[in-house]
């Protein structure tokens, strides 16, 4: 009963020490959002010392950026490493980006690659586009197209514009998918709805390639496809609007 009652507390006041910190936080990212830097700072610093993951990457990209600090490489990549050791998704994904870049330590595709599909099977669309990368080209691992294909899949269907607009390609040229110039009109529509100047470009490539009743067919498609995905961008928010409260 005793170790129970321990127990209970322990995790009570773990609890209630999580809070602080994450009210804390919540603070210094209003002030950060301000511009109001070295207020921010100092309510970072504890939080970084404390090992709060999600301080130690905003102090990360604060020395990065040199935002009201001397821009440090060097420190911004041992916070990121830091908080990419509790498995924390952007410190994991910012980290890669600078092992793929050579940036504050040796360049190393490998490590680079590993630290982006951490990030990607946690569902990070970003992450998941630049795992697609990675396997089309042959970065880091095996190039492998049908893999870089599925991976793009993943981030289209997050709405990632980029995603899309790289998996109309590889319907286009049938890399790792079945080609299909329908499938590639489907895709290049979404990520033209997106902004994606690229595939605003590409649409009239595919429609030189496509008759009337595929065209149809394809904008038909791209319909039902990017309306499921607005329904589940809508229930995303949604639920981490409640998660919030």
């Amino acid at each position: 009963m005793k170790i129970t009652l321990r127990a209970t507390l322990l995790l009570l006041i773990s609890s209630l020490c999580f809070q602080v910190s994450a009210d804390t936080y919540d603070d210094a990212m209003y002030l950060l959002n301000k511009g109001e830097f070295k207020t921010a700072i100092a309510l970072l610093t504890p939080l970084v010392n404390e090992g709060y993951a999600p301080a130690q990457y905003q102090m990360a990209m604060i020395y990065k950026n040199g935002d009201g600090v001397q821009k440090n490489l060097n420190k911004s990549f041992k916070l990121l490493t830091l908080a990419a050791n509790t498995n924390y998704v952007d410190a994991q994904f910012d980290l890669a980006n600078m092992y793929s870049d050579g940036i504050a330590t040796k360049k190393d595709l490998k490590k680079a690659f590993m630290l982006t599909m951490k990030a990607a099977k946690k569902n990070l669309p970003s992450a998941q586009y630049n795992i697609g990368v990675m396997y089309y080209f042959g970065d880091g691992v095996v190039k492998d197209n049908l893999k870089a294909s599925r991976w793009y899949k993943k981030a289209a269907n997050q709405n990632y514009a980029l995603a899309q607009f790289n998996l109309a390609l590889m319907y286009y040229d049938g890399k790792g998918v079945e080609k299909s110039n329908i499938m590639s009109y489907v895709w290049n529509i979404i990520a033209a709805r997106n902004g994606y100047q690229k595939a605003v470009r590409s649409l009239t490539i595919d429609e030189h390639n496509l008759n009337v009743a595929d065209l149809q067919k394809a904008r038909d498609k791209a319909n039902i496809i990017h309306d499921k995905i607005l329904r589940q961008e809508k229930l995303k928010a949604e639920l981490a609007n409640q998660k919030a409260y």
